[in-house]
């Protein structure tokens, strides 16, 4: 038995070192339990990765200002906004590219990656635009404060200004995974995140020569990081690093297949456009409670993020499973990838909501010290923890439909789930029913289980079979 146990030990690290080290696969035969290791590792390090960004930031601006820290849970909350386009574009670039790895056309899958490309920066220079020249304008639309609006418009401009650099990185890595590149689109974000955490410090505070920027030196230093990753990103599709290499030629315009993205891409940008745009107004109704207790849920947010990534990549890896298998006409195994990675999903995030349950109120002590911050903090951590199971088997599932192609049906469930119910309750809580931020916390909760519910019976009727990309 020890023998058994200390040879299967030496199997799944040798996984984990050529899952990280990037060793290709053929993902549509062999083991649907290695296939989610192999994909779910790199994927899960990647999004830890993008996570680190956030919650980086606010561990060092935290040390300015409760209106810093405030400042940049307004603007990530409009950020979201452009994040719903990004994942929007990126779901058909995954999807897209998945179906032609899975049918043996690279060429067709270069030619799907080139013209994201172009879709992505070309939204990304009107919203940059309007960031650079209405940053405060953007933050009293949010609620925010005077005093506020004076000590962070400049982050909130490069941030938005500089959002070609976000656009490129979630449309490449969506590539690298729709391609089953995973480890690719993890060691862009590596590099990325390094450089943020080291220029960080030097921008806020200052170093020498370069000046203390306060909270606007956060927005400078996640620019150049993410910035130096989309410089890596093109180099390894241009020299060829990954399974889709991208010639000079390829850099026209090709409608057809634009079209088809674009087409694909309607159902994710709809889709995440009202679950995040819900987000903007959760947050708006937070901003009536003032900025202790906005300060509190946005520190939580981002813990809560931190924690929710692992769980994101292992729903890339089914979507990557999903798209992939189904290109190689294998809906069965298809279907059985999401189940095992539902499973598999759900463990680490009954793990995950435990810990907050037990140690909310230190975890946010960690960010702050101010009282109200870190009563309503925990109680975020607290109450939108308790339903992190449904969560788990949610996000599995939606990414599946997206994996497939079928964007519309997590569109449907979305609108429903947040705009006819988690917002509407989300307010009464809050205001008719008297019971503060807490109302909001709980509506986030069952908004979440409902789509879990809805997504997972939908899903077994099987239509996203017959889905054509």
């Amino acid at each position: 038995m020890t023998q058994f146990t200390g040879n299967k030990i030496q199997r799944y690290w040798l996984y984990l070192k050529m899952a990280i080290a990037g060793k290709q696969e053929d993902f549509t035969t062999g083991s649907i339990r290695k296939a989610i290791f192999m994909l779910s590792i790199p994927m899960i390090l990647e999004m830890l990765m993008e996570s680190t960004f956030a919650l980086v930031d606010i561990i060092f601006v935290s040390r300015i200002s409760v209106n810093a820290v405030a400042t940049v849970g307004l603007t990530e909350s409009v950020i979201t906004l452009l994040y719903a386009v990004a994942i929007g574009l990126s779901m058909a670039a995954t999807a897209v590219v998945a179906r032609r790895i899975g049918e043996k056309d690279k060429q067709g899958a270069a030619k799907a990656a080139v013209q994201a490309i172009f879709l992505g920066a070309f939204v990304a220079v009107i919203i940059g635009t309007l960031g650079i020249i209405y940053p405060k304008e953007i933050l009293e639309l949010m609620g925010g404060e005077p005093a506020l609006i004076a000590e962070g418009y400049g982050y909130t401009r490069i941030l938005i200004g500089g959002n070609i650099t976000i656009m490129m990185l979630f449309l490449i890595n969506a590539v690298f995974r729709g391609a089953g590149d995973a480890s690719v689109a993890m060691w862009t974000l590596v590099i990325s995140n390094g450089l943020n955490i080291i220029l960080d410090p030097i921008f806020i505070f200052g170093l020498g020569p370069i000046p203390a920027y306060g909270v606007e030196g956060a927005a400078i230093a996640t620019t150049i990081g993410r910035g130096v990753a989309v410089t890596g990103q093109f180099m390894i599709l241009i020299f060829g690093w990954s399974r889709i290499k991208i010639r000079v030629r390829d850099f026209v315009l090709d409608l057809k297949v634009m079209w088809n993205l674009i087409k694909i891409s309607l159902g994710g940008i709809g889709q995440f456009l009202i679950g995040t745009s819900s987000w903007v107004f959760l947050m708006r109704i937070m901003s009536e409670f003032g900025s202790d207790v906005l300060a509190g849920y946005t520190i939580s947010i981002r813990v809560m993020m931190f924690t929710l990534m692992p769980s994101w990549g292992m729903s890339n890896a089914a979507a990557t499973l999903v798209g992939q298998n189904l290109g190689a006409q294998q809906p069965d195994r298809a279907e059985k990838s999401v189940w095992k990675t539902g499973k598999y999903n759900a463990i680490l995030m009954v793990v995950i909501s435990v810990i907050y349950l037990v140690s909310a109120t230190y975890i946010i002590g960690m960010f702050s010290d101010v009282d109200d911050v870190v009563k309503y903090g925990a109680l975020s951590l607290q109450v939108i923890a308790s339903g992190y199971v449904f969560y788990a088997y949610g996000m599995v599932v939606t990414q599946s439909f997206n994996g497939a192609g079928d964007t519309k049906t997590p569109t449907i469930i979305n609108f429903f789930c947040f705009w006819v119910f988690q917002l509407p309750f989300a307010y009464l809580a809050a205001f008719t029913f008297n019971w503060g931020p807490v109302g909001v916390f709980v509506a986030i909760t069952l908004a979440e289980v409902l789509i879990a519910v809805m997504s997972i019976i939908l899903f077994k009727k099987g239509k996203w079979k017959s889905v054509k990309v």
